[in-house]
């Protein structure tokens, strides 16, 4: 370093930080431990580029104290208006405080002080004793310390830092030297920092002063050749002025106590940086700065256990009689993991490699299988015993995959079953990744051995398990089975601990089998009447694109947010206060803005339904025959039980609970859903209104109760108290007004809210929902006390006990806050909802096992079920399935559900 011109290189902390925080806001990175790490993540590539880039010799980092400081006295008023700090952002300062520490950088704190001052002062004090200063920043206030050995350094959105010295500021401010920013902020003002500035001069306006007469003085020796209300803006507000620029000058006098000397830099703390960067789960980071290094060091710093540190007994299982011998040692367990290792992840198509056991922690048995599926089937008939067992408990990690290979094979495993990744996903949701290798690392400190380092990444260029050594084979898949073992050890007593029970074994693990089933028998779709609705698209699509077209007056894409954009907001001039996006600056034309603006103009409504049939042709019609599986000429599609956080399901490949079902086109979707055979009919049953009534009966409303109980259209009903009608007076309008607010109340809506979801105006909807709570008290109650419980506990709980943590729930900002209050109001309601119908879903399966009947089970979409019956059986299994949707979980409200049969899941709904 001492051949090397001397660099102090000085970061503004707290700007840096912030930075870095709302920079991720959309995208927010969060440790296992749910830490948000944005603003240090920022924070330390920041570090990493300024090192490798700029290479310092002196390095600082200045922070802001909480005491006043001059600017505080002379204007009560400065920073009044900014918002408390971000909590998630107040929680990570001590992080980068450290991250600092690991660096070997001093942080500069000076009571009373700004960073800004501190910064100015040690500017000018390195150009005196010859040092070159880059200032980190994106605050636009140090642009009046930039000199011929000072430059600015602001952090760019493309990474790396945009470099400012005089020739850049010069051009940025139209002025002859950066002593000159410090009048243009005082005529302009900072409302970032609530510095008043002159009324009605802006940046172009100050700009164009100064060029004119250098500073304020020269405005002022010159006020008489201004003119109009410029003038007189000028001349009331002359101390106004003066006092702005006092706020926005930095100080470069500031009684420092660190030298020049303090400051050199002399290279990070490798150790200490390496553990902190393990701590919060920055390996990218690591691997830039320690190099390929990093990833050994990393693994030793986490001090977790492996296989190789423990004694262990993994054992290969390779003839038939070896595993006629393991089956009947696994008969005697009344609970052991047992996990597949498979040729692909495609459930439907792949082959076993081989099937391993643990029953005892450090202990397993991985059983080989021929490649061949004739030669393998033996083996796994040696151990169908086990899989029929019903009192052998079979513990797995994502068991579902498992099964359905099975199932594939023809086997047919029977429970109970305990999932490792459901336990996480209940009893430890701050887990974001929930796979089993990231599960050992928090929950047993272990380090597994990961597939990647036997079969490489994932791309065309992955091997097959086929082609591992038996011997590593062996230990990789044991160890599985083994950690997925000790990690259920590990959730059954949180599970009791956190009152999870009910939700984990009566409805979570039991519905694994039931949705194995579904996926593997599909669902027959009649792809000619998707052809034929893709051709009615096609036409529609482009007869109303020329409609737009024709409306707009010009060609233009419509595909285009931007060009559509101009169109309706300059061209048309349809709304004179649409919103900008922050990143593109280009008009937000989402649906929610143009359903606001349909009534406006008749081009609105047109490109919504543009929108809406290039959507259904693109992403369903078209989508949906290239899904049917050769095979079985039927859609399978797959279904996430731990993905929601209110434990609604979610299914994929294809997604089918999207199916739109609010127009008419989208309804036809489901005419393609057919029975299978001339003697089999699709029975679709559908709860009624399910989350009214659950908020009904959790709130115990009383007036929404009886509305029920008494069989009254809720709507209709609740139109009645609010517009003080007999039923017989209730409007279409009346009812739909009330539909809204129904459903809106269980989402916290707001005046706002419903004013934008509906045609009245903010007034009218205050007035709506202030009566409507006068309609139905118990239900504001019900839903203060949830947001109370909220605020002390940190979560929310469903009727079965099942968690939601609201991590915002006590935010000071208000903004967030009310947003978590608004999933604290939701949450049990929509969760409920969720476990009741999943609860049916176990005890319909069981019944129709039961009853040994053929009927299949096919679907599952938000509350509805979808079921391929035999016309002989329709009678039977219609009963079965009311009984078990409207017993499913006792609920205190009568619980309703529509059903109806057909050759079509349209005809049927």
């Amino acid at each position: 370093m001492s051949n090397k011109p001397e660099k102090l290189v000085l970061i503004d902390g707290m700007a840096l930080a912030y930075r870095g925080h709302f920079a991720l806001i959309r995208n927010p990175r969060f440790t296992t431990y749910s830490l948000n790490t944005s603003a240090i993540y920022v924070f330390a590539n920041a570090l990493v580029d300024i090192i490798n880039s700029h290479e310092p010799t002196h390095f600082a980092v200045a922070f802001d104290t909480p005491e006043p400081t001059h600017r505080h006295k002379a204007y009560a008023q400065y920073k009044a208006n900014r918002e408390s700090m971000p909590e998630d952002l107040s929680k990570a300062l001590p992080f980068i405080l450290r991250l600092c520490e690991a660096f070997n950088i001093p942080v500069l704190r000076y009571p009373g002080w700004e960073a800004d001052d501190v910064v100015g002062t040690l500017t000018r004090i390195a150009d005196s004793e010859g040092l070159n200063t880059l200032m980190v920043t994106p605050d636009k206030d140090f642009a009046q310390l930039v000199s011929t050995t000072s430059i600015i350094g602001k952090p760019s959105s493309a990474g790396g830092l945009s470099i400012l010295g005089m020739d850049e500021i010069c051009n940025e401010w139209g002025i002859r030297h950066p002593d000159q920013v410090v009048d243009i902020l005082g005529l302009m003002g900072d409302s970032s920092d609530n510095v008043p500035g002159v009324p009605g001069i802006g940046k172009k306006t100050a700009q164009k002063l100064i060029a004119a007469y250098d500073n304020l003085e020269g405005i002022y020796d010159h006020i008489e050749e201004m003119k109009g209300k410029q003038r007189e803006n000028l001349e009331e507000n002359r101390e106004l002025a003066y006092l702005s620029r006092d706020l926005v000058r930095i100080v470069r006098t500031v009684p420092v106590t660190h030298s020049l000397d303090d400051l050199a830099w002399s290279g990070w703390n490798e150790e200490a940086s390496i553990a902190l960067f393990n701590e919060l789960e920055f390996g990218s980071i690591g691997s830039r700065l320690f190099g390929d290094g990093y990833a050994e060091s990393a693994e030793e710093a986490k001090k977790l256990s492996a296989a190789a540190d423990i004694d262990h007994k993994y054992e290969l299982v390779d003839t038939l009689s070896g595993v006629q011998s393991l089956c009947k040692e696994m008969l005697q367990q009344k609970a052991l993991c047992f996990d597949l290792e498979t040729t692909g992840l495609d459930e439907k198509i792949c082959d076993i490699v081989g099937i391993a056991v643990s029953w005892r922690p450090s202990e397993g048995y991985f059983v080989l299988l021929p490649d061949d599926r004739r030669d393998a089937a033996p083996y796994l008939e040696a151990l169908m015993p086990f899989f029929e067992n019903t009192t052998i408990e079979k513990i797995g990690h994502n068991i579902k995959y498992d099964l359905s290979v099975l199932r594939w094979h023809g086997i047919l495993v029977q429970g109970p079953f305990f999932d490792t990744m459901i336990a996480a996903y209940l009893c430890a949701s701050q887990q974001q990744r929930r796979t089993m290798d990231a599960l050992a690392e928090v929950f047993l400190k272990y380090q597994t051995v990961h597939i990647e380092s036997l079969i490489g990444e994932k791309g065309s260029e992955q091997n097959s398990m086929r082609e591992v050594p038996v011997e590593k084979l062996v230990e990789y898949a044991a160890e599985d089975a083994d950690i997925t073992l000790q990690l259920s050890h590990a959730f059954a007593p949180m599970i009791e601990e956190q009152n999870q029970h009910q939700v984990f074994y009566e409805i979570e693990c039991p519905l694994i089998p039931v949705l194995v089933e579904m996926e593997h028998e599909g669902v027959k779709i009649d792809a000619s009447v998707l052809q034929e609705l893709s051709g009615t698209l096609g036409v529609d699509i482009e007869a109303t694109a020329h409609q737009i077209e024709k409306l707009a007056g010009e060609s233009f894409n419509l595909n285009s947010p931007k060009q559509l954009g101009e169109i309706l907001f300059d061209k048309l001039q349809l709304d004179p206060h649409a919103k900008r996006t922050k990143k593109t600056g280009q008009y937000i034309t989402n649906e929610r803005v143009l359903t606001r603006l349909a009534s406006r103009h008749e081009i609105v409504q047109k490109i919504l339904d543009y929108r809406m049939r290039t959507k259904l042709k693109s992403t369903y019609v078209d989508m949906l025959p290239q899904a049917v599986f050769a095979q079985t000429g039927r859609i399978h599609t797959s279904y996430e039980q731990a993905v929601t956080a209110t434990g609604r399901m979610q299914s994929h490949d294809p997604n089918l609970q999207n199916i739109p079902i609010r127009t008419d086109l989208g309804r036809e979707i489901r005419g393609a859903f057919v029975a299978d055979g001339s003697d089999r009919l699709l029975l679709a049953a559908d709860y009624s209104q399910i989350e009214l009534r659950i908020a009904a009966a959790l709130s115990k409303e009383p007036a929404l109760m009886k509305a029920f109980e008494d069989r009254v259209d809720i709507h209709t009903a609740t139109a009645m108290g609010l517009f003080g009608v007999e039923m017989a007076g209730v409007t279409a309008e009346m009812r739909r007004h009330a539909k809204t607010v129904n459903f809106g109340i269980l989402y916290g809506i707001s005046a706002f809210g419903l004013s934008d979801r509906s045609e009245l105006s903010r007034g009218e909807a205050a007035a709506i929902i202030r009566d409507y709570f006068i309609q139905y008290p118990n239900l504001k109650r019900w839903q203060g006390e949830i947001i109370e419980f909220a605020h002390s506990k940190g979560y929310v709980e469903t009727a079965t006990g099942r968690r939601r943590y609201l991590r915002d729930i006590n935010s000071r900002n208000a903004t967030v806050r009310s947003a978590a209050e608004r999933n604290a109001i939701n949450s049990p309601v929509q969760g409920t909802a969720a476990d009741l119908i999943k609860r049916a879903m176990v005890i319909i399966q069981n019944k129709l096992d039961k009853e040994g009947l053929q009927s299949k089970m096919l679907l599952q979409v938000h509350d509805e079920l979808v079921f391929e019956v035999y016309e002989a059986e329709k009678d039977i299994v219609a009963q079965i399935v009311n009984d078990g949707m409207v017993n499913a979980l006792p609920m205190g409200v009568p619980i309703v559900v529509e059903m109806g049969t057909a050759k079509s899941w349209l005809e049927a709904h």
